[in-house]
This record gives structure tokens, C-alpha cells and sequence, in this order.
């Protein structure tokens, strides 16, 4: 969910509150507004009491330079305000957020006001903070690292040295007629935030009220980001070093310490494949969070856009009656590691254990299917070469004619081929429904915002039912021209089938994983990259 300014103001009209008539002693709800401080971007600097509030909250109002993973730790239920601010772009009124940030705790929310870096340190949380005293809603301020503090330490700069810096100040480059330029160019250690279109100036003020040209200086642009980027100089030549380069959002430090970096920056990693590529994911929630670790290991920034929702089948009759006459089976036969854990908890939901599967065979289709079975301590008889049905069928090791084949699998939607071609060979299959795919009914706002700024890279497909999914998702979002967002984006698949179903709905494949496994894919997103 997301607000436009004209809602929050019909909002408000409709309640009859503003921030100005607010009573100053309303009676306290059990909404709470907590001030959180998101750190300079990367998830890995957000505070683990942040990241609990986020995992719980009813709301979320938050900044333009909160990174968009970090929308990704949020309920599915949780409600969306994006109210950033960007210079020389049109931004939300201040009082429109207050007043959002008073509803919200009035309905009784749990609400996280989301800012870049620290909430005090050039965060305008005075003003909200006012108007919820005012409205008498319950509060609190989580700290963050701010990036004046962040980005000279990620670019191997301390603030604080014993011979070269007694201290440092840290100012807004809003308004550089505010400023006083005499004491500025008297500090060891300066550092400037929102000054990167000032840049020139700011160098020529400095060095005119007797800070020496010579001085070094760096200039630290989306600190903490995979696609940070540093560039270092003086302050004479600093402007023509980053040249034509957008310098948004970055952060500018000068004084000697800045000299110190070539001797404390850490050593270069060897470069990572996926770096400065955004990738988005459409496996189920419950899925992704494996897949999402590879990718982020490799350097990419993962964007969720859950095209499954995994959950029991709409009745249990079939599984039931499966367990009940389980001696009758001669082979159980699992595809995924859904029908392993959905199977496997409705036998022990029966009050039965794993010793009633002691005469049975398991034959898997897939390394990860295989692994999931391991974990909960029983061994696969028989693992294909292939990662697909296809070869479970073609090298299943023994004839199957009599044999009695039980097939616990998704409700809707799977393919057919290994029930209809192993009865074609005299086996006797049985179906039963041990869970279910479904569509999920909304796209996260983080996925809707980086399809819509065309921010994707490349986006992936573990199955035929996500592309599906996908698909109907996006049409309902955006219209009958949602293929255009796609232009620009490659599409990797993990298999065969998955690319007929990409082809068809999508209108491309990019690439097919050589391997149809998720570290299959990844190594092919890491071919992908280096082309």
C-alpha cells in the first residue's frame, strides 16, 4: 500500500485532525511510531532491534535512500507509505507525514518510520516527534549508524587520528550561505553531507578562507551499497576528478585523514560476478531465502517478488487415506521438497513415525529434494541423473509394471507426464494432493517500485507456475503494457519447461540453466554477467 499526498489530506479532512487543532492531551492508544534509524543502506548495518521492528510492523513509512531490501523483512500484511525526499524532485509535505504518522498510531498500528542513517542527524525527526507529542501518540527513537559516520569508515577513512585530527564536524551542504567558512577550513576533519551538486563550490569556499588547495579530500557516493563508488583527491582538483559523474547521494570528507586511507583500506576482495546487478526472485516466501543468500554471496542486490504461496492442499482426505494403507505401497515417489515436508508432517500429524515407510523405496527427482529428505533422516533408494521427472521415468531402476506407486504432489498444476507414462508401463500411481501453489494477490512494493524505475537486471524463474503467476500478477498491477517494463530486462530459467512457459508469456528467455538446479541458475546468472 502507498499514499498519495491528496489521500493523506482527505484523510485528514474526513477525521477533522490536524496537526494544528490536534488536542494536546488525547488519550493514548495502542499505536505506537518508532523512529527508526535504517543505517546507510546495506541490510548488514541495519541494528538487530531494527530488524525486529521491522519483522513486526503494521505500517511502514519510510525515506527515498531506505534500500529496498530492507522492505523485504516486512509482514506480507504490513502497510506501505513511501514519503521520500530527493532534491529537486517533488516530495511528500512534511506535515502530510506527520499528520500519516498520527492516523496510523490513532488506528492503533504498530508504525516504523523508516530514515536513512541516524533519526537525529539530519533527519527532520523534530517535527514528528512534535506532532505526535501533540496528539498524544506513544513513541520511540532507534538509533541507526548515519552515514557521516558510516561512509568514511567503509572507505577506509577514520575521522579521528592523534597527530592529524583532534575531532571532526559534520554539516549540511543545503544552504552553503549558512555556514561559516572561517571556522569549516580550521577543522582537521570535515565531512559534508547532500553537497555533491555543490561540489565546486564548496571546494572554492573552503580553499578561499585559507584551507590549502593541497588538502586531500574524497568524495564516498552510496556508501555501503554494491555499487559504491569512492573517488579521492584534493580540493583543488577533486572537481575535475569526478567530473560529469552524478554525485547523488554522497559524502564528502576533507582533512589529512583523508591521506590515511591508502594505508588502512582493506585489502580488494577478489571482485564478486553479480555485483552492481539487481535481480529479482519469484519463488515463494518460504523458498526464497536460500536462493536469495547465493545471489547476495555473489554480490547482487535481490529484490522479492513471491509468485508462489506454499500452503496445506484444501483438504487432507487423499493424504489420509494414503497413510492409512501405507503397507500397500511399494514406492514413494517425491518430485520437490514441498511433497517432502508436507508429506512427511502429515505422517507424524497421524501419530505415526518413519518406521511405517520401512518397506517402502524413495525414489527423488533432485539434489535439493534428496537433501530436504536427508534432513529429516530417511535416505532416497533411487536419485535420477536428471534434475526433472523425465529421467526419474527413464532410469527408474527397476520395471515398474505391478508396482504401486504412491505420489504425494502439488494440487494444481504439476505435470502430468510421470503419472500418465509410468501407468502406460503398468504401474499402479496414486495421487494424493499434499499441498498447494496458489497466486499470491499482491506484488511487494519494493518489487513494483524497481520494476516501475526499471531498476531489474535480470529476473529469475524456478518453475513453470511462477512465470504463470507472474504473469497474471503483472497484468493486474499494471495494465495490458506490463511487457514493456520487461524490455530492458534479461529472464533466466531454470529448465526446459520453464523457458516454453517464458517464451509464451514473457516473449523470451535469455538463458537455461545448464544444470536445473538453483545453483544451476546462479552459475548461469554469473555466466550471464561476465559476457
Amino acid at each position: 500500500m502507498s499514499g498519495s499526498n491528496a489521500e493523506l489530506r482527505a484523510e485528514s479532512e474526513a477525521s477533522g485532525v490536524s496537526e494544528e487543532n490536534a488536542p494536546l492531551t488525547a488519550p493514548l492508544t495502542n499505536g505506537k511510531v518508532y523512529l527508526l534509524g535504517a543505517g546507510p543502506g546495506d541490510e548488514r548495518y541495519l541494528t538487530v532491534h531494527g530488524q525486529r521492528l521491522l519483522a513486526q510492523a503494521d505500517a511502514l513509512v519510510y525515506d527515498a535512500l531506505v534500500d529496498n531490501t530492507l522492505l523485504q523483512q516486512l509482514p506480507v500484511t504490513c502497510e506501505q507509505w513511501h514519503v521520500g525526499k530527493r532534491g529537486g524532485q517533488p516530495s511528500t509535505p512534511q506535515t502530510d507525514i506527520n499528520q500519516l504518522l498520527v492516523q496510523l498510531a490513532q488506528a492503533g498500528k504498530q508504525v516504523v518510520r523508516l530514515k536513512s542513517g541516524d533519526p537525529f542527524i539530519f533527519g527532520r525527526a523534530a517535527a514528528e516527534i512534535q506532532a505526535l507529542k501533540a496528539a498524544g501518540c506513544l513513541f520511540e527513537v532507534v538509533p541507526g549508524i548515519s552515514s557521516v559516520l558510516a561512509a568514511p569508515l567503509l572507505a577506509g577513512i577514520p575521522l579521528t587520528d592523534p597527530v592529524l585530527s583532534r575531532g571532526f564536524g559534520a554539516f549540511t551542504a543545503h544552504e552553503l550561505d549558512a555556514l561559516d567558512w572561517d571556522a569549516l577550513a580550521r577543522l582537521d576533519a570535515l565531512v559534508l553531507l547532500m553537497g555533491g551538486r555543490q561540489l565546486r563550490e564548496i571546494c572554492t569556499r573552503l580553499i578561499a578562507h585559507g584551507k590549502r588547495p593541497e588538502t586531500p579530500m574524497a568524495v564516498v557516493r552510496w556508501a555501503s551499497q554494491p555499487h559504491q563508488k569512492i573517488w579521492q583527491g584534493t580540493l583543488l582538483s577533486m572537481p575535475q576528478i569526478v567530473g560529469t559523474h552524478s554525485l547523488s547521494p554522497s559524502v564528502l570528507v576533507i582533512g589529512e585523514v583523508v591521506g590515511l586511507r591508502d594505508y588502512l583500506i582493506a585489502p580488494p576482495l577478489p571482485p564478486l560476478a553479480l555485483v552492481g546487478k539487481t535481480i529479482l526472485t519469484t519463488r515463494a516466501t518460504s523458498q526464497a531465502s536460500q536462493f536469495n543468500q547465493m545471489l547476495v554471496a555473489k554480490g547482487a542486490s535481490v529484490v522479492d517478488f513471491p509468485a508462489l504461496e506454499i500452503r496445506a492442499p484444501k483438504s487432507w482426505r487423499q493424504v489420509d487415506e494414503a497413510i492409512a494403507r501405507i503397507h500397500q505401497f511399494d514406492w514413494l515417489i517425491l518430485t520437490s521438497a514441498n511433497a517432502v515436508n508436507y508429506f512427511l508432517d502429515r505422517l507424524l500429524h497421524q501419530g505415526k513415525d518413519f518406521r511405517v515407510l520401512a518397506d517402502l523405496k524413495i525414489a527423488v527427482v533432485g539434489k535439493k529434494t534428496e537433501a530436504y529428505l536427508r534432513q529429516r533422516g530417511l535416505m532416497a533408494d533411487f536419485v535420477p541423473p536428471s534434475f526433472v521427472a523425465d529421467s526419474l521415468i527413464e532410469h527408474f531402476p527397476v520395471n515398474p509394471a505391478g508396482l504401486k506407486l504412491l505420489f504425494p504432489r502439488v494440487e494444481q498444476g504439476g505435470r502430468e507426464v510421470l503419472v500418465t507414462t509410468m501407468t502406460a508401463k503398468g504401474a499402479v500411481v496414486t495421487e494424493v494432493a499434499a499441498y498447494e501453489s496458489a497466486c499470491p494477490e499482491t506484488i511487494p512494493l519494493a518489487a513494483k517500485l524497481a520494476l516501475e524505475s526499471q531498476a531489474v537486471d535480470v529476473m529469475t524463474f524456478a518453475s513453470s507456475k511462477t512465470v504463470r503467476h507472474f504473469a497474471e500478477m503483472m497484468a493486474q498491477a499494471f495494465g495490458a503494457e506490463w511487457l514493456d517494463l520487461l524490455k530492458g530486462c534479461a529472464i533466466a530459467s531454470i529448465g526446459p519447461q520453464t523457458s516454453k512457459d517464458c517464451r509464451e508469456l514473457l516473449g523470451k528467455v535469455t538463458f537455461e540453466a545448464k544444470e536445473y538446479t538453483l545453483a544451476g541458475l546462479v552459475s548461469g546468472l554469473e555466466e550471464w554477467a561476465h559476457q
